[in-house]
């Protein structure tokens, strides 16, 4: 009767999380979901990136196959996202790009020359003024190999490559993440 009790427990537990629309964390309304192309990319994990006792942003990490292997998440080629609210007026395009910048830096490697025109288009995209409560996805198709780029649900462009991908969801996911804490929290450990 000990583990009936202990499954009913668990199930009532688990019924109630899948229950839950959105998350709360750090007080940013975080979806459980989102919805692309026909496809339902699920939340894999979530957390704030702080600078100095800044808060910058609440970033959450959604995959069509949860996963916790950061490395076989990097080198799939199914539809991922990563959602973006920043949560901070100090936050603005030039120290996004510039942040962007550095982590592709770090984690490109010999491909950095060759993603360099992709990097600058994508900055482009970002490069609009940035408020509290901008929310930016970034989500991968596979069906055109392209990262779309969105900002407040409006779709600023596209960047094409499997290798852009990778190098992108690399600056929080690979193994000099932008912050290990965010990796660790966006891999739902």
């Amino acid at each position: 009767t000990f583990l009936l009790s202990l499954t009913i427990i668990m199930t009532l537990q688990f019924s109630t999380v899948s229950a839950q629309k959105v998350f709360n964390v750090e007080g940013v309304m975080v979806p459980r979901t989102i919805e692309f192309q026909n496809k339902t990319l699920s939340l894999n994990g979530a957390g704030g990136r702080s600078i100095m006792w800044s808060d910058l942003y609440v970033q959450a990490l959604y995959l069509s196959q949860l996963s916790q292997d950061a490395k076989f998440i990097l080198e799939s080629d199914t539809e991922m996202a990563i959602r973006i609210e920043v949560t901070s007026s100090m936050v603005s395009s030039k120290k996004l790009t510039k942040a962007m910048d550095d982590g592709f830096r770090k984690n490109a490697g010999d491909n950095l020359e060759s993603l360099q025109p992709r990097i600058e288009m994508f900055k482009r995209y970002l490069s609009d003024n940035i408020t509290k409560k901008d929310v930016f996805k970034l989500i991968y198709s596979p069906n055109d190999t392209s990262i779309w780029v969105y900002k407040n649900n409006n779709l600023k462009g596209k960047i094409e490559g499997k290798d852009f991908k990778k190098a992108l969801f690399g600056i929080w996911l690979a193994d000099k993440p932008a912050d290990e804490k965010l990796k660790n929290q966006l891999l739902g450990k």
